[in-house]
């Protein structure tokens, strides 16, 4: 194979846009989208197993993705996506306290906001990041989405 390849698959939260490249998955996006004018492949090995482990997510019986994944950005934007794939299932954490993980002042919580607001892959969970006051803030997906998926976990540890 080589290329770009995609499907959808649905779930709780709306339909999912999948994506990836020869070898790893390059987006999982929520509805509304466009989807790709070619290359449908929902048997490709990366996006079925992407598939599976979401279906896996939403029933409650996964906390983590084992998936490769080659999310395209700035350096500094890969360090914030790469930290929040240690945030734990169930769990939710701020921005300053990004910033402050990564070595930044809290004055970097705004950029470390942009950074999580253009994570393509949503399989990152950029979901658990909150204000600082604990209150829910933007979400590409909408707020609605991140309260379903905030929820999900706490409902799934419970």
């Amino acid at each position: 194979m080589s290329g770009a390849y995609w499907t959808a698959v649905d779930s709780p939260v709306g339909e999912l846009l999948l994506t990836a490249d020869d070898a790893a998955l390059t987006g999982v996006a929520f509805t509304p989208f466009t989807a790709p004018p070619s290359g449908l492949a929902p048997d490709h090995p990366v996006l079925a197993a992407a598939g599976r482990q979401l279906a896996e997510y939403f029933a409650g019986r996964r906390e983590d993705f084992d998936l490769p994944l080659a999310a395209r950005g700035s350096a500094f934007r890969q360090r914030v996506w790469a930290h929040l794939r240690q945030v734990p299932y169930g769990t939710t954490t701020t921005y300053a306290a990004v910033a402050s993980t990564l070595g930044l002042s809290s004055g970097w919580a705004r950029a470390v906001g942009h950074a999580n607001g253009a994570n393509p892959i949503a399989v990152v969970p950029c979901h658990r990041v909150v204000g600082s006051n604990g209150r829910l803030t933007g979400y590409a997906g909408g707020l609605d989405r991140k309260r379903a998926l905030l929820a999900l976990e706490h409902t799934a540890l419970c």
